[in-house]
């Protein structure tokens, strides 16, 4: 397997890493241990932002072409409507992490809180649909 074939397995492992470290984070926050969820979040997002780049790169080698959904059915349908809304919220998550990051650095916790109860959701959904992407095309079919 070339180091191009290898990237989509990367990033589903770096989503899935980011999912888990999101759980943890939000598990953390909500038992008190706000020094674990700082740590939590700040890895979560460094996973996101490796993932970002290694994503980037792979559209780059492989020159923008894109791997068929072989599914057919209930399942082509679920697909693409789970695709198309992972795309757009990936591109709205971006802006949000970054606001409610820079609030947290900044110590607003009550900004901070106000904009997590929007960006964890969205977050968690791109992360989660992200390795069901994956699972979808390279496992499942």
């Amino acid at each position: 397997m070339s180091f191009t074939e290898s990237l989509p397995t990367l990033n589903a492992c770096l989503n899935g890493t980011a999912t888990v470290l999101l759980t943890a984070g939000f598990i953390c926050i909500k038992s008190g241990r706000e020094k674990a969820h700082r740590a939590c979040m700040l890895s979560a997002f460094s996973m996101s932002v490796i993932f970002l780049f290694f994503y980037v790169l792979h559209k780059w080698l492989v020159q923008g072409v894109h791997t068929p959904f072989e599914g057919e059915g209930a399942w082509r349908s679920f697909y693409y409507v789970m695709l198309a809304s992972h795309i757009f919220l990936a591109m709205l998550i971006v802006p949000l992490i970054l606001t409610t990051l820079t609030l947290a650095i900044r110590g607003q916790r009550e900004r901070h809180r106000a904009w997590a109860r929007w960006t964890f959701p969205i977050w968690y959904y791109v992360s989660v649909t992200g390795v069901l992407v994956y699972c979808f095309l390279y496992l499942w079919w």
